[in-house]
């Protein structure tokens, strides 16, 4: 069973050419350059195997290496030092890279604005995470991981011991809870349009970063055309929402009344139609996608690691004892909280961020060109051993307050950081929290016996081969 990268090493013939990048200049330190193949540099090697890639470089070369991917100069940056700089101490010199394939879902939406037009969304957003607004969507978030439960209950009741998918589980209980607390609205049913057209539009334009060339979205080949369908799909339904809120100007307690409603406080100004449609997509997108993958991983972990999960199930029968959790019982589900962390750890949804630089900068003493591209893997640095020991091994009480504060503040980054970090962070934290203690309480979840597990790194970190797993409930005492 592979369980990840760390027996890999770079190709031999990408080793045999790596050297050393001298940078001309007064205190500046020496850049390793994996030079990789004449042609395509290393660009091969990053995809078929990515983590284990960048794991590599990492640990043959450093935690700054330069690295060509094709036509394009690319810097590795994997301590927390260099992510802190890229995230939180110069962030206005950095761009973010290969959004743009995401454009036609997103538009100008947070995931991929820029400058003063991306501060005024965040002002107009912000808002609509007020811990209040959050306290609210706890009831959504239960009620319909209780609809998943009954679910699993009569499928118990249908067949025994037949595995779920539980990425796909996950994936509809997620999407449910987002277009509920987004726009008043589930479109999560068995055979949703909302969520196959989001599977593939973020497949799609993931597989549309690792090329040099991509034929134009208007181009009639027949997955672009396959694109722009679930596309229209897609904007027929959050139109038609937006259009409905916006005509009754009725405030219906969900995110969307919010953004409908905001103005921002400097100008007084609103947002457009538009602009309404491209903030709804890029948090459907984000919310159905990362907590799913994250969620999936949290329960392989549990079935993996029992004694942990005896710490769990304790913490819950101590404070919840069967019942359903509320709002104010998030703050004692502290073991809760610290194992779903430490999945983000080991699996973070959001594998990897890249930027380009707008102009030259300066790294840890290594200069950066303009231009260049740079990558951050919160995959590698999670598992760094020099910021984590025995990185491999699940534990939740790394995240105790005692150890974790003398550890680098972007030693651990699962949603980003500085100004752009994720938006939703207390919102996907909570739901995973919740979600996790009303699953454990219930149901054992057991991988069928032989399943390989391989993390796959795509647009999220998915398990390559799915997660199937027999549910049993569980026996109090």
């Amino acid at each position: 069973m592979r369980l990840g990268p760390p027996g890999y090493h770079l190709p031999e013939r990408l080793g045999r050419k790596a050297e050393k990048l001298v940078i001309a200049g007064r205190g500046l330190r020496e850049t390793p350059y994996l030079r990789g193949d004449l042609i395509f540099g290393s660009a091969r090697a990053f995809r078929d195997d990515p983590l284990g890639f960048i794991e590599s470089a990492r640990r043959e070369y450093g935690d700054f290496v330069r690295i060509r991917l094709g036509p394009y100069r690319v810097y590795l940056l994997l301590s927390p030092e260099h992510v802190g700089h890229l995230l939180q101490k110069n962030p206005d010199n950095y761009l973010k890279d290969g959004y743009e394939h995401n454009e036609p879902l997103t538009g100008r939406g947070l995931l991929t604005s820029e400058g003063e037009f991306w501060r005024r969304q965040r002002r107009l957003a912000q808002p609509a995470f007020h811990k209040e607004r959050l306290r609210v969507m706890v009831g959504t978030m239960t009620d319909a991981t209780e609809e998943m439960l009954g679910r699993w209950r009569d499928h118990l009741g249908k067949g025994g011991g037949r595995p779920l998918e539980i990425d796909a589980e996950m994936s509809r209980l997620t999407l449910s809870i987002v277009s509920r607390t987004l726009m008043g609205a589930d479109v999560s049913g068995g055979a949703s349009e909302v969520g196959r057209s989001l599977e593939y539009t973020l497949w799609y334009a993931f597989r549309r970063t690792g090329r040099f060339f991509n034929p134009p979205f208007g181009f009639p080949t027949p997955k672009n055309l396959r694109y722009m369908r679930a596309i229209r799909t897609l904007d027929a339904i959050v139109y038609s929402l937006i259009d409905g809120r916006r005509g009754s100007g009725e405030d219906g307690g969900d995110l969307l009344s919010m953004l409908v409603r905001a103005r921002d406080s400097e100008t007084g100004e609103g947002m457009g139609r538009k602009q309404l449609r491209d903030e709804v997509m890029t948090f459907l997108a984000a919310g159905y996608e990362t907590t799913a993958r994250a969620l999936t991983w949290a329960f392989y972990l549990l079935d993996r690691n029992p004694e942990e999960g005896r710490k769990l199930r304790e913490e819950l029968e101590r404070v919840l004892d069967g019942r359903t959790p509320a709002y104010e019982d998030l703050p004692r589900l502290v073991y809760t909280k610290m194992f779903v962390q430490e999945s983000m750890r080991l699996y973070p949804p959001v594998w990897e961020l890249a930027r380009r630089a707008k102009g030259e900068d300066e790294i840890g003493g290594h200069r950066v060109p303009k231009g260049s591209r740079l990558i951050i893997s919160s995959y590698v640095t999670h598992r760094h051993p020099a910021l984590w020991e025995n990185p491999e091994k699940f534990d939740p009480e790394r995240f105790t307050s005692e150890r974790s504060e003398s550890r680098p503040r972007y030693a651990y980054f699962p949603f980003g950081g500085g100004p752009r970090q994720c938006i939703g962070v207390n919102f996907a934290t909570m739901e995973a929290t919740l979600i996790t203690a009303m699953v454990a309480q219930r149901f054992d979840l057991s991988l069928v016996p032989g399943h390989p597990i391989e993390p796959q790194a795509n647009l999220t970190l998915k398990p390559r081969y799915g997660m199937p797993m027999v549910p049993r409930v569980v026996v109090a005492g």
